[in-house]
């Protein structure tokens, strides 16, 4: 019998690694990103990254790329000036003001064409507005906005006028706004008074009145209206937004020219674990990195109809809806429902409709279009030639089923790894330069230098297969300057644990991800999941992400979440929730066919306590699993708060399905 390892070993990676997959090479042929020599190009710090720099437009060009002087507090393009939203709109209005910018789809088929002409009137009108109701540069002014125009709108009219801007999810509760007007030291709010859900019109405005209850500030409140007369649930107090629109209708605003490390925006992280922080991210840095991703890992064109179906309430939406692909002119689609309404090809239906060519979503997504079956994409005729996932990693099993039904193994895969924190993607493989593989998040970015180490700081030899904790060793122009009004957060959070925090040499210090990640002898990595979300079964240290990826192996299995369970013998063991197919039946054999793929996927030690079927699984509103409110439940522990889960149900369903009342 072999020893056990040590019960604080690094997180262990037990997964086969997958076999791959060519890019086509009518995809090879066209791509922005075709020649190899951009790694050692970009690669060359830090003046490498000069070139994304060079994708915008400069008010006054910078007189250093990087300063590292102050570490952590890194700077980039030191002394240059820019505007983010002439980069996003005006700079284009020569060459394509008649294209569209922003495809928008309503609830029930309501549609708007955005042309760069409209949105460039239309952000102007805005930013005249906010400026008239006294937002001065450097304001923050939080946004509290749906899946409708007036987002990207409001966002784009902040950065005109050098306001940086807070978006808050729309779904998000009265709580969590109050919470983050206050941490944002915000003096302006820009709602709504409503939209819409599954074709439901909801009630949105009574979150701020509710909100406004709860903040110690007492901001003013502007609510635009989601038809074209405001409701009358709305207060009196309120500034409408309709109103002043008209008021200054045909308004230019001058952009406000911005030094490359003032603050764009806010993006506070959602706060599952302590208050929420404020993510800090640059103006210059920022933008030049999500365009220059957009373009080389996205592969996005200007002529291009790009859908990435994500909310803008996230990082995701700000850098590769909003930022990234306007900076380059290109055609973005945004979609107010969900993806079920009415019926569930609504998705297929937009992408045929829009002839998209750029198909950008989770894995979380990809599970729940598996679960209804491959015959909803079948009926409509869309053609996407790139395809990718972000926000967790994806399973090969879901990577496969994507890669068959809705690429048709003809379009190009790539999985991304980043985060709020670090403002783009980081790992991720340039699509026509590298082989797909499922499962894997790819190689690093361009001139982006992970690594691994134990819990101790050791550092692990590079592509050995073994994992552990994902670190970042060097900076990169999109990462988060600070947390908002608390820098002593940002270097406890991110820095301390893996850095000499007393060293003035930025060399020295390593951005800590909170990922535990293993690098293949291919170079490839593969992301195990949240540090947070590790087991320890009998000694062995496993990322949910591996036992996940072993349960879904299980073609009858859509969907599942590992949890630990408590158990005196082991330590912990895991209990499985899984969401089954449609048409699969839950039965013993499907739960023995389970316990099957972890034994031979992880081994025999890792078998699972229970397998659980349910019907949904506790999700964020950006689609992650809440797993630590699984192992409440299976520990028979108080849930907590729900109250920011997509349905704050179903932690009580399964609650009341495993122990009863």
């Amino acid at each position: 019998m072999s020893e056990q390892p040590d019960a604080d070993a690094t997180i262990e990676a037990r997964l086969h690694e997958q076999d791959y997959f060519r890019p086509p090479a009518k995809f090879v042929g066209q791509a922005n990103a075709s020649d190899p020599d951009i790694y050692d190009e970009v690669g060359e710090f830090p003046d490498g990254f000069e070139q994304y720099a060079e994708l915008l437009d400069w008010d006054e060009r910078w007189d250093e790329v990087f300063d590292g002087s102050n570490p952590p507090f890194f700077e980039w393009f030191v002394g240059g000036k820019l505007n983010a939203s002439y980069n996003c709109v005006d700079r284009h209005l020569d060459e394509r003001k008649n294209q569209t910018a922003l495809l928008w789809e309503g609830s029930d088929g309501e549609q708007e064409n955005i042309t760069y002409q409209d949105l460039h009137r239309r952000v102007n009108e805005m930013a005249a507005a906010l400026r008239s109701q006294g937002v001065e540069e450097d304001d923050v002014v939080t946004v509290h906005l749906p899946m409708v125009p007036a987002l990207p709108i409001t966002m784009l009219a902040c950065a005109r006028i050098g306001a940086p801007h807070s978006v808050v999810f729309a779904g998000f509760s009265a709580s969590a706004l109050a919470e983050r007007v206050d941490s944002a030291d915000s003096d302006y709010v820009v709602t709504i008074d409503g939209y819409y859900r599954r074709g439901e019109f909801l009630d949105h405005i009574e979150k701020t009145d509710e909100a406004l209850e709860e903040m110690d500030r007492d901001p003013q409140v502007l609510a635009w209206s989601r038809h074209e007369e405001p409701s009358d649930e709305v207060s009196d107090d309120y500034t409408d937004v309709e109103s002043l629109l008209d008021e200054h209708e045909r308004e230019r605003v001058e952009p406000v020219s911005r030094d490359a490390e003032d603050p764009l925006f806010l993006m506070y992280t959602s706060g599952t674990t302590g208050k929420p922080k404020g993510c800090q991210h640059r103006t210059g840095g920022y933008l030049a990195y999500v365009a220059a991703t957009s373009k080389n890992v996205l592969d996005i064109k200007p002529g291009d109809t790009y859908w990435c179906a994500a909310d803008i309430g996230w990082i995701t939406g700000h850098s590769y809806i909003v930022y990234g692909p306007l900076a380059l002119g290109t055609t973005s689609v945004m979609y107010e429902d969900t993806p079920d309404h009415p019926h569930k090809g609504r998705i297929w239906e937009i992408a045929e409709r829009y002839d998209v060519d750029i198909f950008h979503t989770s894995p979380t997504a990809v599970r729940m279009f598996m679960k209804w079956g491959p015959e909803y994409p079948e009926e409509y005729d869309f053609d996407f030639r790139h395809m990718t996932t972000v926000g967790e990693p994806i399973q090969p099993e879901a990577w496969l089923w994507y890669y068959k039904h809705i690429g048709d193994e003809d379009a190009v895969i790539v999985d991304t790894w980043w985060q709020t924190e670090t403002g783009g993607h980081l790992i991720t493989n340039l699509p026509a330069l590298e082989d797909m593989k499922p499962g894997s998040a790819g190689k690093a970015c361009p001139g982006i230098e992970p690594a691994l180490v134990d819990d101790g700081g050791e550092k692990l030899e590079p592509a050995s297969g073994k994992a552990g904790n994902l670190i970042i060793e060097r900076p990169w122009p999109s990462m988060l300057q600070t947390v908002y009004g608390n820098d002593e957060r940002f270097i406890s959070t991110y820095w301390e644990d893996f850095s000499d925090t007393d060293s003035d040499d930025w060399t020295d210090w390593n951005y800590k991800a909170g990922d535990g990640a293993v690098q293949a002898q291919d170079g490839y990595w593969r992301i195990l999941g949240r540090l947070d979300d590790v087991m320890n079964v009998a000694g062995h240290r496993l990322g949910t992400m591996e036992l996940e990826s072993a349960v879904a192996e299980v073609e009858k299995v859509a969907e599942a979440a590992v949890a630990a369970r408590e158990d005196a013998e082991k330590g912990e063991v895991p209990d499985v929730y899984v969401v089954v197919r449609e048409g699969v039946e839950e039965t013993d054999a499907v739960k023995e066919e389970i316990v099957a793929a972890v034994e031979d996927e992880i081994g025999k030690f890792a078998r699972p306590a229970n397998v659980i079927f349910v019907d949904d699984l506790p999700k964020t509103r950006s689609g992650k699993i809440m797993r630590r409110l699984l192992e409440n439940i299976s520990n028979e522990q108080e849930l907590g708060d729900t109250t920011t889960l997509r349905d704050p149900s179903v932690p009580e369903q399964i609650r009341d399905q495993m122990h009863g009342d």
